[in-house]
């Protein structure tokens, strides 16, 4: 087949969740004979020179990029409010990309084009003139609920401002949910909600996919000194939202006093600088690293603390690929079905969490089984040729017949 993938940011470094989706998904589509061709913004936020990209990002057919300045400016940001547009999807909507995108599709003809989160819709009508092709969108997450959390969880001059403009979000979302072709939820809840919004179209459920021959485990800190690890985007509100929680309500006064020789350790980039201030015996905010896998091989439990979001945790694949015993709540493992102490720790409260430690010092070296089996149900549940493969048989029954095709269902 061949399927244009477009993308809101240009998906490398494999840093964040959405990179690490875009990517092994178009890796996977590659190895199973597939010809996909990226077109992405390159943001000011994420900005990324494509020269730079190393030779094993190959499995791309093309790639076209156009430089977007979607920076939060604050007299567009007021001049929203007296509009009846979203402003989260304003900032992604660019004259340049939409003319890149007509001259992708007048230069092509393809048989999926597939959108990467909810921020591609506006450029739906442009699609749909210039191409025949089905398109689906593959949504991360349920996006007006993440940011109807951020309000929240905001200082009152922020919560006011997202509380304004959040329901438009919502409404574009929900206003959109049958222009597609197809919807690819990345996990059955967000799907759930979706249908619960009104939508009627074709849903599947496709989770993230990791290629686990790229991840090599590294078990030798299950012989040393226990010690945990948080690594996630620190301007991703519910990351910080959780992590603040996890130290105000499980570290501080529980995790630091029970265990005084036990260590936490935090990495991820756009670290906040009253994280950067923080003193806590025990803690160790080391701010972005080089190497996201190195690091997570070096503890031997991850904490995922989440409280809010939709959509799934690459970053908890990507622990579990690396042979890591993961300690989550309930809300950070949806849509990776692990159960408790076998392949992964989960706690709902602050108790729960010390219950878990109080377990994995208790089991001591054999601490190291847990995280081989996380590493085994990994393996088996999201390897991405696997997805991939799902989902592209998907696409074929979403392709119109071709003539000979019709005859042959007639006769037979």
């Amino acid at each position: 087949m061949k399927i244009l993938q477009l993308c809101k940011k240009f998906p490398f470094p494999l840093k964040d969740g959405e990179s690490i989706a875009v990517t092994y998904m178009a890796r996977a589509f590659d190895e199973l004979g597939s010809d996909v061709t990226l077109l992405a913004m390159n943001t000011s936020k994420h900005w990324f020179d494509p020269a730079q990209l190393p030779e094993t990002f190959d499995h791309y057919r093309a790639i076209y990029t156009v430089d977007i300045d979607n920076r939060l400016k604050p007299g567009a940001a007021l001049r929203n409010l007296f509009s009846n547009r979203s402003y989260h999807i304003e900032r992604f909507e660019n004259r340049q990309f939409e003319e890149k995108l007509i001259e992708v599709l007048q230069k092509d003809r393809f048989d999926i084009i597939q959108l990467e989160t909810l921020y591609l819709a506006p450029y739906l009508p442009v699609i749909r003139k210039f191409s025949s092709a089905p398109i689906a969108l593959r949504s991360h997450n349920v996006e007006h609920e993440i940011w109807e959390r951020v309000a929240a969880n905001s200082h009152p001059v922020k919560r006011w401002y997202l509380n304004a403009i959040t329901p438009r979000l919502k409404k574009f979302e929900v206003e959109r949910l049958n222009q597609y072709d197809l919807i690819i939820g990345i996990t059955e809840r967000d799907v759930e909600q979706f249908r619960r919004l009104g939508l009627s179209k074709p849903a599947v459920v496709t989770p993230i996919g990791l290629d686990c021959r790229d991840y090599t485990a590294d078990n030798r800190c299950f012989h040393q000194p226990l010690s945990l690890a948080f690594i996630g985007s620190l301007d991703w509100m519910p990351n910080v939202e959780g992590l603040k929680w996890f130290l105000d309500t499980v570290w501080k006064p529980l995790l630091a006093p029970a265990f005084p020789n036990l260590t936490f350790h935090i990495a991820g980039r756009n670290t906040p600088s009253w994280l950067r201030r923080l003193r806590l015996p025990g803690v160790v905010v080391h701010g972005e690293v080089p190497d996201a896998a190195a690091f997570i091989n070096q503890h031997p439990i991850m904490v995922v603390p989440l409280l809010s979001g939709s959509g799934m945790r690459a970053k908890i694949l990507e622990g579990m690929a690396l042979g890591k015993v993961i300690l989550s709540t309930p809300v950070g493992l949806e849509g990776i079905p692990a159960r408790h102490r076998e392949e992964a720790l989960i706690a709902a409260t602050p108790e729960d969490f010390l219950s878990a430690v109080r377990w994995c010092v208790a089991e001591g070296t054999a601490l190291e089984g847990l995280g081989r089996r996380a590493q085994t149900f990994c393996s088996e549940h999201f390897d991405n040729l696997e997805v991939a493969r799902r989902l592209l048989g998907v696409y074929r029954n979403l392709q119109p017949k071709r003539p000979e095709q019709l005859v042959d269902s007639l006769i037979g």
